[in-house]
């Protein structure tokens, strides 16, 4: 990973990030605790400099989800975003403005892995026209992948 400074955030835009400093291996966990933090079929991470990490907004809430664990999230709108561990910190890809460059190299706990996971992109593509014109008209309330000076622009309460 390069020294370059990256951001990233929650959904709701309430936990904002910058980092600078080399990255580790970008990884995806299959871990039972994974899946239940991401609700999904793995985690993806990715280690941080522990000190360069600057929270521009709030910082992630954590829940101790094992002896040596803690996951971060945000307690407004839930997003997981962080695994504290004695080794260090690990931010979800998801979380950050840019992961063009954060394709997972690494495995972790291969074995608790689904044994259909490597099947689900050979399923059918959805390409109804109709649902995807209803999908135009979303009004997202979503922060948007970059640092914003005021947020939420519209108005809401966060």
């Amino acid at each position: 990973m390069t020294d370059k400074v990256r951001t990233g955030g929650c959904q709701c835009g309430a936990v904002r990030f910058r980092i600078q400093g080399a990255m580790g291996e970008p990884s995806i966990c299959h871990c039972r605790m994974c899946q239940k933090q991401f609700g999904s079929f793995f985690g993806a991470f990715v280690g941080v400099p522990k000190d360069n990490v600057e929270w521009i907004r709030e910082e992630p809430a954590y829940f101790q989800s094992s002896v040596n664990v803690a996951r971060g999230f945000c307690q407004r709108c839930g997003t997981p975003m962080a695994y504290k561990h004695p080794e260090g910190l690990e931010i979800s890809i998801g979380s950050f403005d840019d992961r063009s460059d954060l394709a997972p190299r690494l495995q972790i706990n291969h074995v608790a892995r689904l044994p259909w996971i490597e099947k689900i992109f050979e399923t059918p593509v959805h390409d109804n026209p109709d649902y995807y014109a209803r999908q135009e008209q979303i009004i997202s309330f979503q922060h948007p992948d970059e640092e914003t000076a005021n947020w939420p622009e519209h108005g809401l309460k966060l």
